[in-house]
């Protein structure tokens, strides 16, 4: 953008110069020094209006995965099949690994018979108790009465005791088949057909990331975040409620999609002065992964102002911003401005400019303050190259010029 700025710049010089050249030839030589002092050089500005331009800042961050989960064994067994290709794309539900079921299922066959033995013993218990309530006092203790109670009870225990050993024994069973928890790219395999694997082991069979939506952390100085809320609680900055993130990747390009804030971390960093910001990016073909390093654009509102194009400024040795203008005498006015905040590609400034000020764009290396100008109009593309403000058609260019 600078080159291209500096090569316009170069062209509207050599403009000047020929120009000069001009004039040296067509008046007399002793008024030759004269006309070059007074020579105005050619700029290129824009006209400045006052508008309202969003705040932004850019901040780096680094892509985390969503969800993340260790698939570890919950029974022991012999690994009798693996589901998966190592590197694809799993939904939740998906078998992943069968460890081998035949003795879960022979516990749970036998569980289910202790069920019925223990049920077998129930009516007998209640018969038995039932003669004897009738036989107290004639021909029963009251001793013998309640041992029946007591068998009874025991034997209604025997059969809650052998249902729940079923239900173990039926997760037992369940746990052979090794799920997926959620969708999610899965890992190479740690272990093959004829592996042994324990219950709960230490060692991860696999790994499952969830990589739609992504996380991006973002790093923010504590500095700025108590600017922003200064401004915010003096009513400059609007729409707090609506920060709008956009990514920028490792290769420069801006990502396709929107994200939101998702978590403030409300601990600054000791060493660092730093907060982390956590935002949440759909991301449904992956192009964001784990552990890339990023840069987020925030949108935390809007404010009134004029936006100076971020080409067109410096900075001097007291880090204000500065910026070159054509002033009403047709000379090059350096103005400082204080307090500036960026927005996208350009620094908002809302004091000391007024509507109709001609910024300078091009032809910044070639000219210095108090120094004649002549302004020639200029935009700024969506490239952010500077350009002509009125370029003739294509067609045009081609016509011959007409006959005088």
């Amino acid at each position: 953008m600078i080159r291209r700025a500096f090569l316009i710049s170069s062209a509207l010089a050599f403009a000047a110069l020929l120009a000069a050249c001009s004039d040296s030839g067509s008046k007399p030589a002793g008024n030759a020094g004269a006309g070059a002092a007074q020579q105005a050089a050619p700029v290129g500005v824009i006209t400045l209006t006052k508008g309202t331009f969003p705040i932004t800042t850019i901040l780096p961050g680094r892509a985390e995965t969503f969800q993340t989960a260790d698939i570890r064994p919950q029974v022991s067994g012999l690994i009798r099949e693996v589901a998966f290709k190592d590197g694809g794309e799993i939904k939740k539900g998906d078998l992943l690994y069968q460890i081998e079921d035949a003795p879960y299922i022979a516990a749970v066959e036998q569980a289910r018979a202790a069920i019925s033995k223990a049920q077998a013993s129930v009516p007998s218990a209640e018969s038995n108790l039932d003669r004897y309530q009738r036989l107290v006092g004639s021909g029963a203790t009251q001793i013998e009465f309640e041992t029946a109670k007591t068998t009874l009870l025991q034997a209604k225990a025997e059969v809650e005791s052998a249902k729940a050993a079923l239900s173990a024994a039926q997760i037992d069973l369940d746990h052979t088949r090794i799920v997926a928890p959620f969708d999610g790219i899965i890992d190479q395999t740690a272990v093959n057909v004829g592996n042994v694997v324990s219950a709960n082991q230490t060692t991860a069979l696999t790994t499952i990331r969830q990589l739609d939506p992504i996380y991006i952390s973002l790093t923010e100085s504590s500095t700025n975040l108590l600017k922003l809320r200064d401004a915010m609680a003096a009513g400059d900055i609007k729409g707090e409620a609506n920060v709008v993130f956009h990514l920028i990747l490792e290769n420069g390009k801006e990502y396709n999609q929107q994200g939101k804030l998702d978590m403030s971390k409300q601990v600054v960093s000791e060493t660092t002065g730093t907060f982390i910001i956590r935002v949440l990016f759909p991301n449904p073909d992956r192009i964001v992964l784990p552990g890339m390093y990023v840069r987020a654009t925030v949108e935390l509102g809007a404010e009134a102002g004029y936006a100076l194009p971020q080409l067109a400024t410096s900075r001097d040795a007291n880090g204000r911003l500065t910026a070159q203008f054509v002033s009403a005498d047709g000379k090059v006015e350096t103005r400082a401005f204080e307090n500036s905040s960026p927005s996208n590609n350009s620094w908002l400034v809302t004091e000391g400019i007024k509507d109709g000020d001609q910024l300078i764009v091009s032809g910044l290396q070639s000219i210095t303050s108090g120094m004649p100008v002549k302004p020639v109009p200029m935009k700024i593309n969506d490239n952010g190259v500077v350009v002509p403000a009125e370029q003739p058609a294509a067609g045009d260019a081609q016509k011959p010029a007409a006959k005088q």
